[in-house]
């Protein structure tokens, strides 16, 4: 495969050397192209005077990566921001200073590389001209984005669908890692390598860069590892339109692992405006997966006052083995018809302000999505959670996306499993809620994984990390999967994972679950250590909920308050780890009102943790 084929005879010209630079608003962050004698387009960043990705090349393969002449360049200025309710935080600044460089290749291809220095953090993408030769196709066998990182980088690696993370040297990382790619800089401070604004392109990935230590280099496709063996296919090729633009490649800096996470809203900025023109009907909420019977689906739905739940969840076998092509999507599978009745609980739920979500196999969705999209909405369902999705090469991301604005049309929420990652686009398509690719309690992961999580792959955004409490099976405190509800980011927060009402038996401190809501106003990082301690404390209107985990030392954690606004007085409840409390949780509760010059002290133990609710005190 070529990269450019056209027709026509080849323009060559000697290219002249050029270099532009742009800094961020405040200036701590610059960007820099430079095109070479030899016609090599690169480009740099450096934040507070020190180097975060040097000289690095910039291209497509096999051969669009020299021998390009500079057309022209043009700047930008933008100091807007703009409202999003179904994220980590609603006002959205979107301040930067953008260059965009034109070039020429001598194939006669037109190319421009588009640059953006913000304060959170530096992007770059590639945009293909609407003039191009007669004939042109731009496809290539692949894209070539070096990260060339500072000599003693170390980053937290991680590979697969729900992989575990490790610190390692960038020198010593392997093929096709998945982003974000936290790293961890030589002299302190930390940057992020992320993607945004994927629409309709192959993911990438990272993979050494041949020949330069240290040095990361754009990898596209790659397999998806635990879906079916025939959909595992890696394909790094794309084909490009005239006028169509690549995601961006985005890195997003930080002087603490917190500012990282407080600043991901990069990824929204650097996706696409909403395409969906009414979004009243889309309601983020917490989720508990019944059995696979309506007496199930009836219990989760009574449950539902006690514990805050706003949907019930069919998972696979509903309709009949998931994997199975002889499966029907289009209605409950037979053998199973007599014990669960879907309108028969939709319309139970439906009485108690409860909505019915349902779990289907990406065999069936490739097959029947135009026909079950309509049904659901008919039936009266409220969402789909999608499984064992492929990802990687640029059709599937091309078929998702697309399913996105489909099931938009018919009112219908999305979950994506498994190793899809939205990297911005839940503002583009606000319905699809939540994704995974992401180790949660499915493979009930460690107090220190769960400490990484927010400052590695909740960099990206949603994530179902499918919250435990009940069973027996999980390695931290109950306390630690209490501040897990707002550790982990997600407009629909799957809750009582491996869980059932009747393990409930009257613990006080689910009054938590029940009120700690999944979308924020506000998101503060008061501290945090990568794979030590987290501590998140995130507002809904005027009431605050603070997460706070542990790992594997012991810490008496005091947390100042003074994140709360000065001359109010608020009611605060505490929920901590307790060996003394009188249930099987052990987690005990401490009410006391606190204001803006509070601080809240509490002992974590070894993978524990703590939940805080502050609330306005009444009459206030």
């Amino acid at each position: 495969m070529f990269s450019v084929v056209f027709a026509g005879a080849a323009l060559c010209a000697a290219a002249d050397a050029f270099e532009a630079r742009v800094s961020s608003p405040d200036g701590s962050v610059s960007v820099r192209f430079s095109l070479g004698k030899d016609g090599r387009p690169a480009y740099s960043v450096a934040a507070d005077g020190r180097p975060l990705v040097l000289p690095s090349r910039l291209g497509f393969q096999p051969n669009l990566l020299d021998g390009f002449t500079r057309v022209g360049d043009s700047r930008c200025s933008v100091r807007e921001s703009w409202e999003f309710q179904f994220g980590e935080r609603r006002d959205i600044p979107d301040a930067y200073e953008g260059l965009t460089v034109e070039l020429r290749h001598e194939s006669g291809a037109r190319l421009n590389v588009e640059l953006r220095a913000y304060d959170e953090g530096a992007a770059v993408r590639y945009l293909f001209p609407v003039e191009q030769p007669d004939g042109v196709e731009l496809r290539f066998d692949g894209e070539h984005t070096e990260f060339r990182l500072p000599a003693g980088a170390e980053a937290y690696e991680e590979h697969g669908t729900e992989g575990p993370y490790r610190l390692t040297p960038v020198s010593a990382i392997a093929p096709y890692c998945e982003r974000p790619l936290t790293v961890a800089l030589p002299g302190g401070g930390y940057a992020a390598v992320c993607e945004a604004g994927n629409t309709d392109y192959a993911r990438m990935m990272l993979s050494p860069l041949a020949g330069v230590e240290g040095a990361l280099v754009s990898a596209l496709g790659g397999a998806t590892t635990n879906t079916e063996a025939e959909n595992q296919r890696h394909d790094p090729s794309v084909t490009m339109r005239p006028g169509q633009a690549t995601p961006w490649r985005v890195l997003l800096v930080g002087k603490t692992p917190g500012e990282l996470l407080e600043n991901n809203y990069l990824l929204l900025n650097l996706s696409p405006p909403s395409r969906l023109s009414d979004t009243s009907w889309i309601k983020p909420g917490k989720v508990m997966r019944a059995g696979l019977t309506s007496d199930s689906g009836k219990q989760v739905i009574d449950f539902a006052k006690t514990a805050g739940l706003d949907y019930v969840h069919f998972d696979a076998g509903w309709y009949g083995p998931e994997r199975a092509r002889s499966s029907d999507a289009t209605r409950v599978a037979p053998d199973r018809a007599s014990e669960l009745d879907l309108r028969e609980v939709v319309q139970y739920g439906a009485d108690r302000g409860v909505g019915v979500l349902v779990y289907v196999n990406q065999v069936a969705l490739k097959r029947q999505l135009d026909d079950i999209l309509p049904l659901y909405q008919d039936w009266g369902l409220k969402g789909i959670k999608y499984g064992f999705v492929p990802v990687g090469p640029q059709a599937e991301t091309r078929w998702l996306t697309e399913s996105f604005a489909q099931a938009a049309e018919h009112r219908l929420m999305i979950n994506v499993h498994d190793g899809f990652r939205a990297n911005g686009i839940t503002r583009t398509y606000p319905n699809l809620m939540t994704v995974e690719g992401i180790r949660g309690n499915e493979r009930m992961p460690t107090a220190e994984h769960n400490c990484t999580l927010p400052f590695t792959r909740y960099l990206c955004g949603v994530g179902d990390y499918t919250v435990c409490y009940y069973n027996n099976r999980i390695k931290t405190t109950h306390a630690h999967e209490l501040a897990m509800a707002v550790v982990s980011f997600s407009p629909l927060q799957w809750i009582f994972w491996y869980d059932s009402p009747g393990h409930y038996r009257g613990e006080p401190e689910v009054e938590f679950f029940r009120e700690v809501p999944t979308v924020w106003d506000e998101t503060r990082v008061l501290e945090g250590e990568i794979g030590a301690y987290a501590t998140i404390a995130r507002r809904s209107g005027k009431q605050w909920f603070v997460g706070m985990i542990n790992a594997n030392q012991p810490r008496n954690a005091s947390l100042p308050l003074d994140f709360l606004p000065p001359g109010a007085k608020f009611d605060a409840t505490l929920y901590y780890d307790d060996p003394d409390a009188p249930t099987r949780t052990h987690v005990g509760l401490r009410r006391q009102q606190v204001t803006a010059g509070s601080t809240i002290d509490v002992e974590l133990p070894v993978a524990g943790g703590a939940a805080l609710w502050i609330r306005p005190t009444a009459g206030q």
